[in-house]
């Protein structure tokens, strides 16, 4: 069979569109094809050829095309409900034409199946077929694949310009009422210029991501700033409800591989994509990509076979519980629950796996805060409290799950703008989430020196993170003091007892970063929290430059060069500040730390008064 004679043999199912709009009934249920694949000539024969149809209900996802069903003049021919609010009807949503039916993505084909949302019509965009009778449905299968096997009839619009997708991707001829041959591009999606706010953000989910990860993320802003930071990357895999042009440079630079997928090995997994035309040229009969439908994508049991399932989504507004809202502004429904929830519950059981929410801290030209005391009023909560792992902006990385609803509201306060992180903290006291002695800084002249993280590796090849310390700090700060063993109580604070309260603690975890400094050793702990193994610090004299530096190392991490490594830093970060000279007092009992001073390659003075030694070096 030749390429193009597909139509002589199938010639009893091929038609003009407006013919094909003859099998439409007054009151029908009429599904429309999803994205990019959205069949545009079907929908204009829709309004065109529709006289006789009225009081139809137009079924849709989301579709990226003209949406001409939502005119006022056709407002007695067709209603709309919408899964998904994409630009092109949210005007007419705000009208309030129209329903928007919020529901979880993977749940959508079972309620086509069940009738609980009887189909009528599926419009659908197709390729052409195979010799076998395959029609391959292309840029998007998602829900498109359940809609057409339950619809009473399926119209096709069969585009040699629509990219021949592999899986289960498939519709054979034999399963369409109607085949209208109509070539048009395919709805492109440009990729999306990035800024230093979201690649910020970027930055910061490429610090969750390790080699041998598999990832979901959507399209937009925030998955293509990611990308640039995943070229180091190495092995991961892709298992996504949708991906855009993001993914063609992460195959090409050798970060995506699949080669460590514990399912679907070797294969980017996903549903449907939108971008452009390169795109379409690349996964256009691509081997390596699979299109499943959502209900194989979507669902959180085949999510969670994943090892290191990494979904990241976004959110419009996060209150300090960790309620996220996605899908309204208030009472003004924008988007849709979509996938959030099915990829946040699936990543959550998987075995090394992270759910994250990212967002920019600010919306309205920074006029407003996405980290809100509560959320706002009609604002729906699409991923709860319960549900929330990790949130985050281009101000870093908060870990809620598992911690009450003070560290939750300090996590969240730490990563909001620095403008509003002093009303926050008043909210947070005011609803008693938070100490009433909290301390607070003056956010808008502090700034957390993000340049000071580094990554170093002990004697015994041990990596360890050093960062600057957090107010979120506080709790594991706390539980690293409780831990040491009298000896090293004693060595420190020269008492073999001694507590360590919150009003305490929390002034080693509030500093300025400039006169009072502390650096954290920071390790892994279970479920993706870090655990702090060493703290270093010095305070600074601003009218003489010295400082005095003192440190603290958990006892199992002692004797790795953890101290001389502290030392160090600081020593190059005072340097660069017009520090001139260190000081501390030492307990003779404390050898190691003499040892660290004295083979610092510094010429050290030392005095003893009869119970302490007197330690000054000058480090310039």
């Amino acid at each position: 069979m030749s390429f193009f004679d597909w139509k002589q043999k199938y010639a009893n199912r091929v038609c003009t569109a407006r013919e094909a709009m003859k099998l439409i009934k007054p009151g029908d249920r009429i599904f429309i094809g999803t994205g990019c694949g959205q069949p545009q000539h079907l929908v204009q024969a829709l309004v065109e050829y529709g006289d006789h149809i009225y009081d139809a209900h137009i079924i849709h996802l989301l579709t990226m095309g003209a949406a001409p069903y939502v005119e006022p003049k056709f407002r007695e021919k067709f209603k709309m409900n919408s899964f998904f609010i994409a630009e092109n009807v949210r005007g007419a949503m705000e009208e309030g034409v129209g329903d928007y039916t919020p529901i979880f993505l993977s749940d959508i084909p079972r309620q086509f199946e069940s009738g609980g949302i009887p189909l009528d019509a599926a419009l659908i965009s197709v390729t052409e077929p195979d010799v076998n009778g395959l029609c391959s449905l292309g840029v998007s299968v998602d829900i498109v694949k359940s809609a057409a096997a339950n619809a009473k009839y399926v119209i096709a619009q069969v585009n040699r310009y629509m990219p021949r997708t592999l899986g289960n991707s498939f519709i054979h001829v034999h399963s369409i009422d109607a085949m209208v041959p109509y070539d048009e591009p395919i709805i492109t999606v440009e990729p999306p210029t990035s800024n230093e706010v979201l690649r910020k953000i970027g930055q910061n989910l490429s610090r969750l991501i390790e080699d041998g990860s598999t990832i979901e993320c959507g399209i937009g802003r925030i998955p293509q700033a990611m990308a640039e930071f995943l070229h180091d990357k190495k092995e991961l895999g892709v298992h996504t409800e949708m991906f855009g042009d993001w993914i063609i440079e992460l195959i090409e630079c050798g970060a995506v591989t699949c080669s460590k997928k514990t399912i679907n090995n070797g294969r980017v997994v996903a549903s449907f994509c939108m971008g452009s035309q390169r795109l379409y040229d690349y996964i256009d009969n691509n081997p390596f990509f699979e299109f499943h439908p959502t209900e194989y994508v979507n669902d959180p049991f085949v999510i969670a076979q994943h090892d290191k399932m990494v979904g990241i989504n976004v959110g419009l507004e996060i209150d300090l519980t960790g309620q996220v809202c996605a899908d309204s502004l208030g009472y003004r429904f924008y988007s849709g629950i979509g996938g959030q929830v099915d990829f946040i519950r699936g990543c959550a059981r998987s075995r090394g796996g992270k759910p994250i929410i990212a967002m920019p801290s600010t919306a309205k030209d920074d006029t407003v805060s996405r980290i809100v005391p509560a959320l706002t009023e009609g604002a729906g909560v699409v991923t709860t409290r319960g549900d929330v792992h990790y949130v985050v902006t281009e101000y870093g990385i908060a870990y809620l799950h598992g911690k009450s609803i003070r560290e939750r509201a300090l996590a969240l306060i730490n990563i909001a703008h620095p403008k509003f992180r002093k009303e926050l903290i008043h909210a947070a006291k005011a609803r008693k989430y938070i100490s009433p002695d909290q301390i607070e800084i003056e956010w808008d002249k502090v700034r957390y020196p993000q340049e000071l993280e580094k990554y170093e590796t002990l004697k015994d090849g041990t990596e360890i993170f050093l960062r600057p310390v957090k107010p979120t700090d506080e709790s594991a700060l706390s539980e690293m003091l409780y831990s040491l063993s009298p000896d090293s109580v004693k060595k420190r604070y020269f008492t073999h007892t001694k507590t360590f309260p919150h009003k305490d603690v929390q002034k080693l975890t509030n500093v300025d970063y400039e006169q009072n400094l502390a650096i954290v050793g920071v390790v892994p702990g279970p479920e993706g929290q870090e655990e702090i193994v060493a703290i270093a610090q010095y305070f600074l004299d601003p009218k003489t430059m010295t400082a005095e530096v003192a440190f603290i190392v958990q006892d199992e991490w002692q004797d790795k060069g953890m101290g001389f490594l502290l030392l160090e830093y600081l020593v190059q970060i005072a340097r660069k500040r017009g520090v001139k000279s260190f000081y501390a007092t030492v307990l003779p009992m404390n050898k190691a730390m003499l040892t660290i001073f004295y083979n610092s390659g510094y010429k050290i003075h030392t005095k003893f008064d009869g119970e302490a030694y007197s330690i000054t070096f000058d480090i310039q």
